[in-house]
Order: C-alpha cells, then sequence, then structure tokens
C-alpha cells in the first residue's frame, strides 16, 4: 500500500510510517502529525469487521454472514439448488430453462414451483397465493 502526501508548504521532515498508518510533517516551529486509517483496504476479514443491524429477512450480525444468507436465498444456476439451507420463498432462476421457481411447501414437503417462464415459444406468468406459502 502507498501512501502519497502533497505538502504545500516547505516542512524540514516529512516521516511516513506505514505500520502505524501515519505522516509526520516536523517543522522545527510548528510540527504536524496526520494519522490515517486503512482498516479495510488488503485486510482479509474486512467483511467479518463489518457490522449491521437487522433487515427484513436477513439477522443481524456481519457482512460476511449477511452475503451468505443472501446467497442461501436467491440461486442463479442451470441445475436445481438442494441442500440444507433451502428454506421457503428461496427464489431460483434456471439459467438454462429461462424459467424463474420458488421453493414453496406442498402436501408434506418442499418443492420448486415455476413461477414465471420467459424460455419456449409461449412465455407464461403464474399468479401465486401469498397465503399459500
Amino acid at each position: 500500500m502507498a501512501i502519497t502526501v502533497t505538502i504545500t508548504e516547505s516542512p524540514i521532515y516529512v516521516t511516513v510510517d506505514e505500520t502505524t498508518n501515519s505522516v509526520t510533517l516536523n517543522q522545527s516551529d510548528n510540527p504536524i502529525t496526520v494519522t490515517t486509517t486503512t482498516d479495510f483496504v488488503g485486510s482479509p476479514s474486512v467483511a467479518t469487521d463489518v457490522t449491521y443491524t437487522q433487515t427484513g429477512s436477513l439477522a443481524g450480525g456481519n457482512l460476511q454472514e449477511a452475503l451468505g444468507d443472501l446467497a442461501d436465498q436467491f440461486y442463479r444456476q442451470s441445475s436445481t439448488p438442494s441442500g440444507a439451507n433451502l428454506a421457503e420463498g428461496d427464489l431460483w432462476y434456471n439459467t438454462s430453462s429461462e424459467e424463474l421457481f420458488v421453493y414453496r411447501q406442498v402436501s408434506g414437503g418442499y418443492e420448486w414451483h415455476t413461477i414465471a417462464s420467459a424460455g419456449g415459444s409461449s412465455p407464461t406468468t403464474f399468479t401465486l397465493d401469498g397465503g399459500s406459502f
């Protein structure tokens, strides 16, 4: 990481310390120290350090958890999503058939149901009853 310093006056010394993210300008009559923060630059754990308050279906937590929660609710792929993370109301866009599905409860279990189809010669849309979720 590089720190760039632009100086409009002529100090005697300029010290840049990337370890502490500080820049010190030393004039004999007026020493000035500027400290910067680069916590969000280059750190592999950045997403876990950013917190947020609960919003909608995302429980409060950190950004990494929110991204995981979103990834577990919306799928865009050619193969049918499966696994323990599926939950009622999840959406899946099938990139091969150009259909949009919702994961919903049906007699005794859960299944993917088409709610919109853009593929083929006759695209269709369906109206869902929100009470059946």
